[in-house]
Protein backbone atom coordinates (compact mmCIF):
# COMPACT_ATOMS: atom_id res chain seq x y z
CA UNK A 1 0.00 0.00 0.00
CA UNK A 2 1.37 3.39 -0.98
CA UNK A 3 1.18 6.27 1.45
CA UNK A 4 -0.41 9.39 -0.01
CA UNK A 5 1.75 12.48 0.18
CA UNK A 6 4.76 14.29 -1.19
CA UNK A 7 7.77 12.11 -1.99
CA UNK A 8 11.25 13.34 -1.14
CA UNK A 9 14.69 11.80 -1.52
CA UNK A 10 16.73 11.16 1.63
CA UNK A 11 20.13 9.64 2.31
CA UNK A 12 20.07 7.11 5.13
CA UNK A 13 23.28 5.88 6.73
CA UNK A 14 23.23 2.22 7.73
CA UNK A 15 25.99 1.57 10.28
CA UNK A 16 27.53 -1.73 11.28
CA UNK A 17 30.79 -2.60 13.02
CA UNK A 18 32.73 -2.76 9.74
CA UNK A 19 30.78 -0.59 7.29
CA UNK A 20 28.70 2.51 6.80
CA UNK A 21 26.45 2.41 3.75
CA UNK A 22 24.85 5.60 2.41
CA UNK A 23 21.57 4.59 0.75
CA UNK A 24 19.34 6.95 -1.24
CA UNK A 25 15.72 6.21 -0.31
CA UNK A 26 12.33 7.81 -0.83
CA UNK A 27 10.51 9.26 2.16
CA UNK A 28 6.90 10.35 2.17
CA UNK A 29 5.50 13.45 3.83
CA UNK A 30 1.95 12.25 4.55
CA UNK A 31 -0.99 14.48 3.72
CA UNK A 32 -2.56 13.70 7.12
CA UNK A 33 0.49 14.63 9.21
CA UNK A 34 3.17 16.67 7.51
CA UNK A 35 5.23 17.06 10.70
CA UNK A 36 7.70 14.30 9.81
CA UNK A 37 8.56 12.23 6.71
CA UNK A 38 8.01 8.49 6.97
CA UNK A 39 9.09 5.40 5.03
CA UNK A 40 6.99 2.81 3.28
CA UNK A 41 7.37 -0.87 4.16
CA UNK A 42 9.50 -1.60 1.08
CA UNK A 43 11.98 1.10 2.05
CA UNK A 44 12.23 -0.18 5.62
CA UNK A 45 12.82 -3.71 4.28
CA UNK A 46 15.59 -2.42 1.98
CA UNK A 47 17.31 -0.74 4.95
CA UNK A 48 17.09 -3.99 6.95
CA UNK A 49 18.52 -5.92 3.97
CA UNK A 50 21.40 -3.43 3.68
CA UNK A 51 22.20 -3.86 7.37
CA UNK A 52 22.09 -7.66 7.09
CA UNK A 53 24.33 -7.71 4.00
CA UNK A 54 26.77 -5.28 5.64
CA UNK A 55 27.04 -7.59 8.64
CA UNK A 56 27.75 -10.48 6.24
CA UNK A 57 30.41 -8.43 4.43
CA UNK A 58 28.67 -8.63 1.03
CA UNK A 59 30.43 -5.61 -0.46
CA UNK A 60 29.43 -6.34 -4.07
CA UNK A 61 25.71 -6.31 -3.14
CA UNK A 62 26.13 -3.20 -0.99
CA UNK A 63 27.84 -1.31 -3.83
CA UNK A 64 24.75 -1.92 -6.00
CA UNK A 65 22.55 -0.22 -3.40
CA UNK A 66 24.62 2.67 -2.07
CA UNK A 67 28.01 4.15 -1.25
CA UNK A 68 30.04 1.85 0.98
CA UNK A 69 32.56 3.04 3.56
CA UNK A 70 34.71 0.55 5.44
CA UNK A 71 36.00 1.06 8.96
CA UNK A 72 39.73 0.82 9.54
CA UNK A 73 41.38 -0.68 12.59
CA UNK A 74 43.34 1.80 14.67
CA UNK A 75 46.43 1.26 16.75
Amino acid sequence: MRIAGKRVSRTRLVRTRSFVVAVEVEAVIPEDDASEPCYEAETVQLLHDVEERAEQGDVAWLQQHGRVYQALETG
